[in-house]
């Protein structure tokens, strides 16, 4: 298993390089099973998840060319010849959660989806739950046994459905079902997310009609037929916050470039609060430290909020403020283990349900510690890179779900990282195209 060994101290200067958003190519991805043409994705990230999505689509008929180097990390989908009852295992659906984002596609294009149940997650529960309802909404019949959903429908058709609380996965699948349904959806409470706008501008490439996507109201008028498309995967603006905190924390000057800074609002209004100098572009953002960081409290919320996918790396920053932050997570109930591998690295946070109460500013010194999910490795990587003395972070395979390379991109610009253990294999040509 492999672990990262980060020596603390250096100030990160230079430029990075954003990769690809994941949370945007996996639906878009799931978005190929809705047409039997070819389906093109562009500055596709070269990580974890993305290769598990593959084997899912293969796994159920399809034919998929990942494409990195000369290829310019693009990725060609095609669906054209389904499996007759195509289904998602449980052996894959239990290692990314968003493999669920299969079910309204198959349902709408093929009639029929067989989905496993997703199995427990480290930060907290996500119910499948409201895609359920809002398939039964849009005329599917659905049954659970031995742990797999199946849902039935000659065809869907359009009806008006009202989310009981925002969800991004939940909006997605069930906008791309009604893709291809009877008639008008219209769907109140939407996650509004730049990814859901991402996979809405990818649907009407492929000839949908939906409107309103990025509001908390949409609207899909249904269509007999999707055709092929080509799009651009949108830049990963978790990845972008994460080298924006880097950059402060280390009192480096770092240019985060190919990004977008209207889908990092709220991380950058938070960050010139508590004192770090922001510099935005058009596809840029350069971060300097200040003299000093204030503590400033600082809760999560759905989009355009405070994103939960950045409290463990804003906890990583709070541990180097002056004075006592609080941090609230109202997003996931269990999204705090990380805060106990910080401890361990001299920080002072004494968990209180959903609120961390961080004290600052503490030195941070060299340890052992384990990466318990995506986001965690993440904070731990920004903590290893000022802690005094040589860190070493294990289980750092969850931070390859999500970030492409990460270890080399912190090296570019000036980090003392290594990865040790069984090298992982990376895709340094075009990978041939699989079939089932």
């Amino acid at each position: 298993m492999d672990k990262f060994v980060i020596r603390g101290g250096n100030p990160l200067l230079g430029t990075i390089r954003v990769s690809g958003a994941k949370n945007a190519a996996l639906p878009a991805m799931a978005a190929a099973l809705l047409t039997d043409e070819p389906v093109i994705l562009e500055n596709v990230p070269d990580v974890r998840d993305i290769e598990t999505t593959r084997k899912l689509l293969v796994a159920m008929g399809a034919e998929v060319e990942l494409g990195y180097g000369r290829a310019h990390h693009r990725t060609t989908i095609n669906c054209k010849n389904l499996s007759t009852n195509p289904e998602a295992s449980y052996e894959l659906v239990k290692t990314m959660r968003a493999s669920t984002l299969v079910l309204g596609p198959l349902v709408a294009r093929t009639g029929c989806a067989r989905v496993s149940l997703p199995g427990g997650c480290a930060i907290g529960a996500r119910p499948i739950d409201l895609h359920i309802k809002g398939l039964e909404r849009l005329g599917a019949t659905i049954t659970q046994e031995h742990g797999y959903i199946e849902a039935r429908a000659d065809r869907l058709r359009g009806n008006h459905i009202v989310f009981e609380k925002i969800t991004v996965t939940g909006t997605e699948d069930l906008m791309m079902a009604a893709a291809l349904a009877q008639g008008e959806t219209m769907m109140e409470n939407c996650a509004r997310e730049p990814e859901v706008s991402d996979l809405a501008a990818l649907l009407n490439k492929m000839g949908a009609k939906i409107e309103g996507a990025g509001t908390g109201t949409i609207r899909i008028l249904g269509v007999e037929k999707l055709h092929g498309a080509r799009h651009r995967i949108i830049p990963d603006r978790i990845e972008a916050g994460t080298f924006i905190i880097a950059g402060a924390l280390t009192g480096g000057d770092l240019m985060v470039s190919n990004c977008d800074p209207k889908h990092l609002g709220a991380l950058l209004q938070k960050l010139q609060e508590v004192g770090i100098t922001i510099h935005e572009s058009s596809d840029a953002v350069r971060v300097s430290a200040g003299s000093s960081i204030k503590a400033i409290d600082m809760s999560t919320e759905e989009y355009p909020g405070f994103p939960t996918d950045m409290q463990a790396q804003y906890m990583t920053l709070a541990t180097q403020a002056d004075g006592t932050s609080v941090i609230t997570e109202n997003i996931f109930e269990n999204r705090f283990m990380h805060a106990q591998e910080l401890v361990r690295m001299g920080a002072n946070i004494k968990i209180e349900g959903r609120r961390a109460v961080v004290r600052g500013k503490t030195p941070l010194s060299s340890a052992a510690v384990l990466a318990s999910d995506l986001r965690a490795s993440a904070s731990l990587v920004l903590a290893a890179l000022v802690a005094d003395g040589e860190t070493i972070i294990d289980r750092v395979y969850h931070i390859d779900r999500g970030y492409e390379r990460i270890e080399e991109k912190l090296r570019g610009v000036g980090a003392q990282m290594k990865r040790i253990g069984e090298m992982l294999s990376r895709r340094s040509s075009a990978v041939p195209a699989v079939t089932n």
